[in-house]
């Protein structure tokens, strides 16, 4: 593996880290199978590429974002929890629906960000080598969010929503409307995966309504390929394993895509098959580990 490589990986994996952490919320602690990700990242990217376009602060394009994100994941929990459509139909049901909104919002398919100001250029204007400066931009961001998403589980709100996933009726028995705490909880999910998306748009210099297909079964990878090889023995310690799993995922992936055994090669098209062994090779692996213990 090249460093433009390595460093490559590194960016993908801090930058779609904030996705996989939105991922942790609803796959390990709601035990909320939510596809709305897939539609909820390429909002966020529109929302602030939109927002820059118009000549807003790329900062508060981020907020702006997460608020978008957060919305869309609240139409799922209500459709889960208020109308009693299944949380999976719910959540794709959100997820296609995005897909049109998301063109609206950008009036078309793509939209450029190329001579506008991000958030890169305040890194970059550090004087760092502009390879190195996004990578540390979002692993600051990531640590900004796992130090955060720590001490909100650790609130009367947040032990709400770790005991609501592991038993909804133990804590509607204590009075606890657990409708409120899915729709928040998704809700939170969605505005760290739009977060992602839009710091994804003014990475690469511009915006897909396409961008988010299989963005969950890479998240998915990503946190059992951290839980894997990192434990998850506590909340900050699942966290940091969900986003040392996105870096560790990408850089399975940019190995793989280098490797040649003689005539043989991966290519990207191969991305969804190498996926796929890695996600297998993280689930095996244990079981495999308590085998050759006895």
């Amino acid at each position: 593996m090249t460093w433009y490589a390595f460093y490559g990986a590194l960016e993908q994996g801090f930058v779609y880290g904030l996705l996989v952490l939105g991922v942790y919320l609803t796959f390990r602690v709601l035990d909320f199978p939510d596809l709305t990700v897939d539609g909820s990242l390429p909002l966020g990217a529109a929302v602030s590429s939109v927002a820059i376009t118009a000549g807003i602060n790329p900062y508060l394009s981020l907020l702006m974002a997460m608020g978008a994100g957060f919305l869309a994941g609240m139409v799922t929990g209500i459709l889960n929890t208020k109308f009693k459509i299944l949380h999976l139909l719910a959540s794709i049901l959100t997820m296609i629906a995005l897909y049109s909104i998301n063109i609206r919002i950008m009036g078309k398919p793509n939209l450029t960000l190329l001579g506008t100001d991000t958030v890169l250029d305040s890194v970059s204007n550090l004087g760092l080598p502009p390879h190195m400066s996004a990578p540390l931009l979002f692993a600051c961001f990531c640590a900004v969010a796992v130090v955060a998403l720590v001490w909100f589980l650790h609130t009367e709100l947040g032990l709400t929503l770790l005991a609501t996933g592991d038993n909804a009726q133990m804590i509607t028995a204590q009075g606890v409307n657990t409708h409120t705490v899915i729709i928040f909880g998704v809700g939170l999910s969605n505005a760290l995966a739009a977060l992602s998306g839009a710091l994804v748009a003014q990475n690469q210099g511009a915006a897909d309504v396409n961008m988010g297909v299989g963005t969950i079964v890479a998240g998915l990878a990503s946190v059992i390929v951290g839980e894997t090889l990192f434990g998850c023995r506590s909340v900050a310690r699942a966290m940091i394993a969900a986003i040392l799993g996105s870096v560790a995922y990408r850089l399975a992936i940019a190995l793989a895509l280098g490797l040649k055994l003689g005539s043989f090669s991966f290519t990207p098209s191969d991305l969804n098959l190498i996926t796929a062994i890695l996600v297998i090779a993280a689930l095996v692996s244990p079981q495999l580990k308590s085998r050759f213990r006895k």
